[in-house]
This record gives C-alpha cells, sequence and structure tokens, in this order.
C-alpha cells in the first residue's frame, strides 16, 4: 500500500523544511514523484471534469491556483513541491518535484506529503508510481561507487540495470520492481555538463519508459484470457470445418449453419472486446521502445543496460500480446474460409436439388405431351361427332330428292367431317407451338 502523510513520524517539522526551500524545476540534486491515475474500466470515456475537481481538491489543500476550465494540463507551486498535471487517454498524471539534496538517496518518500484521504477519493487507482532520484557527484569515479555502494541496497541487484547517458556525463539506475509504498525506483546520478533542461528530458524519458511498460502491459492477462478462449474455439472450429466434407445425412448443412455461426460470434466478441487494449498495447510499446531509443545509453561494465532488460523481461509478455492479437485475426480469417466452404457445399447441394427439380419438369412435360396427344384423339372425335351431327341435319332435306337414305347420307360424310377436323386441330397446335417457340 502507499503511505500517507499520516504514517510520517515528523510531518510538520519535514513541511515546515520544504517549504522553506527555494524551488528550480529538475535542478540537480533532486527528487521526482510521479503518480499515473487510471480508471479500472472505460478509462478512455471517463469524465474530464471528475480528474479536474480532484485536481482542484489538492490545489485547494495548498492556495495554489486552479487550472483552466477545460485545460489538460497545469502547473502549480504547492510549497512543498512543484506540481504539474496533464490529462492523457486513459490515465491523469500527477509530477512533484523537489530540491535536493537528500541524503541518503530514496530516505523519504515524497508520497508522505500527499493527505492520504485524497489519494483515496481519486478517480481511479494508482496505476504507477515513479520515486526519481537526481543525485550529483564530482565525477565518473564517483557515482560508479555509489552505484555498486550505497545504491544497492536501494534496488533488486538481479534486475538492476545501469548506463551511460548525456554524452557519458550522467548516469541512469533502476530495477523496474516495486519497492515500499508500491514505488519502482529510478536514480540519475549526474557528474558532468549537463543543466537542467538535459536532466528534466533524461528524467521524463525514465518516467514515461516506466509509465508506458506499465499500461502496455494491461494488455497481457486480456491476452492470455483469449488465448484460452481461442484454443478452445480452434478446436470446435476445426471440427466444423471437418464435418463440412461429411455428407448432408451426417452433417446437415443447418446444423453446420449454426455451429458456424455460433464460432462466428464468439470470435466477433473476443476482437470487440480486446481491440482497444491490443490497438493500445502497441501503440504504449512502441513508446517505451522509442524512449529507450532516445536515451542513447552506453554499458557501464558489469550492469546489464535498460535496452537488455527490456528484451529479456519485457519483450517477451509483447509478443505473447501480439501472438494473441494475430491468432484471433487468423481465426475470424479462418471461420470466414469455413463459411465459403459451407456456402459452397449449400450451392452444390442447390444445384443437384435444381437439376432434380429440371428433370421431374422434364418428365412432366412428356407425360404431358403425351396426355396433350391423347387428348388432341379425344377431341378430334367429340368434335366429329358434333359436326357430324350438324351435317346430318343441314344434309337431312337432301336425302329424298337423291334417293338416298338419312343414315346413309350420315356415313358419306363422316369421313371427310372427321379429316378436316383432325387437321384443322393438328395445324392449330403448330401455330401455337410455333408462337411459343418464337417468344422465347
Amino acid at each position: 500500500m502507499l503511505p500517507t502523510l499520516s504514517d510520517h513520524p515528523d510531518r510538520t517539522a519535514l513541511i515546515n523544511e520544504l517549504h522553506a526551500r527555494p524551488f528550480q524545476p529538475m535542478a540537480s540534486p533532486g527528487r521526482v514523484l510521479h503518480l499515473a491515475i487510471k480508471q479500472p474500466t472505460g478509462a478512455a470515456e471517463r469524465d474530464p471534469e471528475a480528474d479536474r475537481a480532484h485536481l482542484r481538491a489538492l490545489l485547494d489543500r495548498y492556495s495554489a491556483a486552479h487550472p483552466a476550465p477545460n485545460g489538460s494540463h497545469h502547473s502549480a507551486d504547492l510549497g512543498i513541491a512543484q506540481l504539474k498535471w496533464e490529462r492523457h487517454t486513459e490515465f491523469v498524471s500527477y509530477t512533484f518535484y523537489q530540491n535536493g539534496p537528500f541524503e541518503p538517496a530514496f530516505d523519504r518518500q515524497i508520497m508522505d506529503l500527499l493527505p492520504p484521504d485524497w489519494l483515496e477519493s481519486a478517480p481511479g487507482t494508482v496505476l504507477a508510481a515513479v520515486q526519481l532520484e537526481i543525485l550529483q557527484f564530482e565525477n565518473e569515479g564517483d557515482a560508479l561507487t555509489a552505484l555498486h555502494g550505497p545504491l544497492t541496497t536501494q534496488f533488486v541487484s538481479e534486475s538492476l540495470a545501469a548506463g551511460w547517458v548525456l554524452d557519458r556525463n550522467a548516469m541512469i539506475a533502476g530495477d523496474f520492481r516495486q519497492h515500499a509504498g508500491g514505488l519502482t525506483r529510478f536514480a540519475l546520478l549526474e557528474f558532468g555538463d549537463t543543466g537542467p533542461r538535459r536532466i528534466g528530458r533524461v528524467c521524463q524519458r525514465l518516467i514515461e519508459i516506466e509509465v508506458y511498460r506499465s499500461l502496455s502491459m494491461l494488455a497481457l492477462p486480456l491476452a492470455r484470457e483469449t488465448m484460452r478462449d481461442l484454443t478452445r474455439i480452434e478446436a470446435e472450429l476445426n471440427d466444423l470445418i471437418g464435418k463440412i466434407a461429411l455428407d448432408e445425412d451426417e452433417a446437415p448443412e443447418r446444423d453446420l449453419l449454426t455451429s458456424l455461426t455460433t464460432l462466428s460470434t464468439e470470435i466477433e466478441a473476443l476482437s470487440a472486446d480486446s481491440a482497444f487494449r491490443f490497438g493500445a498495447g502497441r501503440a504504449y510499446e512502441s513508446i517505451v521502445k522509442e524512449r529507450i531509443e532516445l536515451l542513447q545509453e552506453a554499458r557501464v561494465e558489469g550492469r546489464q543496460q535498460f535496452r537488455e532488460f527490456m528484451l529479456r523481461r519485457y519483450d517477451p509478455a509483447m509478443r505473447t500480446v501480439h501472438a494473441a492479437e494475430r491468432r484471433l485475426e487468423d481465426l475470424a480469417t479462418r471461420a470466414s474460409r469455413a463459411a465459403e466452404l459451407l456456402r459452397t457445399r449449400v450451392n452444390v447441394v442447390l444445384e443437384a436439388q435444381n437439376q432434380s427439380v429440371l428433370e421431374s419438369m422434364d418428365r412432366r412435360a412428356a407425360t404431358q405431351l403425351r396426355l396433350q396427344a391423347t387428348v388432341e384423339g379425344f377431341s378430334v372425335v367429340a368434335i366429329s361427332y358434333y359436326a357430324v351431327s350438324l351435317a346430318g341435319y343441314l344434309l337431312a332435306p337432301l336425302a329424298e330428292p337423291l334417293g338416298v337414305d338419312k343414315t346413309v347420307l350420315t356415313a358419306i360424310v363422316t369421313l371427310p367431317v372427321l379429316i378436316g377436323v383432325w387437321f384443322f386441330i393438328r395445324r392449330m397446335r403448330r401455330r401455337i407451338e410455333l408462337q411459343a417457340t418464337t417468344r422465347a
């Protein structure tokens, strides 16, 4: 747990002492405390007024000026320290500067000066807390002696990284471990011609390395959880792809489509849940690597460099995040290909069904033609019957003058009428078929 002001044994004397000290930002020697406060969820969409209200509450404690109404950064002299406040996309940062010297290093934590109730009312939790000691030495040898001597007890030896910076006029050291109060410690050992601006830039880069390293590592738990879900989904997808090659009776298309839709929905949900965090992790990782390169550190004999520490401890974690992101993208692509395969199978089944329907239609058409020919014969007989009957009535008056029996006269005209009706119906059918063929 982070220490509070009430925990300090000599609170009043310490505040009075710091009030009496002149302040010059980033002066050497000095001390820096940086807090990065982030909401656990929905940090990018948080209420900006809540961040400003928390800042104003601190400024009121020390009668300092308030920030601009819509400001995203603010600087103020609190007397006990110089404050720089910045509001970022996912977090808000408080940077406190104190002039030294402080003997020994890391003897007091500037965090002790912050009101405990103010910390507890923060709109979020402390994501990263950095304590940076700026130490001044006469020469390079004294800095090396301090690194291998008194400072050794302030860091975890196996994790300690160090490097020459500022054209070998200063040295940086840090172990990226959380010490008392949850603080990550860095030391900047200055002994040459540097100046406050150059010292300030190095301090800022060290702080940003730790803060953005912590932010990028937020993607690691999500990546591990995503990997577990992807392992299960991948096994189900492989089984589903195998079923696509089976017959319809063994694996109906409806069941396959339901399973594939369920898997695709899960993949899309994972993509939606992890897209922002994975994307932010990539951005923060690039900032960390860029800041390390800007340090332009040279090797301190017997110590690993910052870039080597990141290569061993940080890069594997980020490679896990990248692997989860790539695997998620690959699985989404495979699900899309499986959908294409299933669509192809459905199309083949539909074509087979259409072929069957066409063959059935051909059979029905042939049957209709045969039926039509049969009906045509009956039609000729029926029409001829009525035509002969009418002809019999028409020729009946001529039977007596011609000396022919009425029945015989009817028999004589039956054959010509039958032939005429047959020829007429046949001609009419051919004309209809010709018109249909022309329209087609």
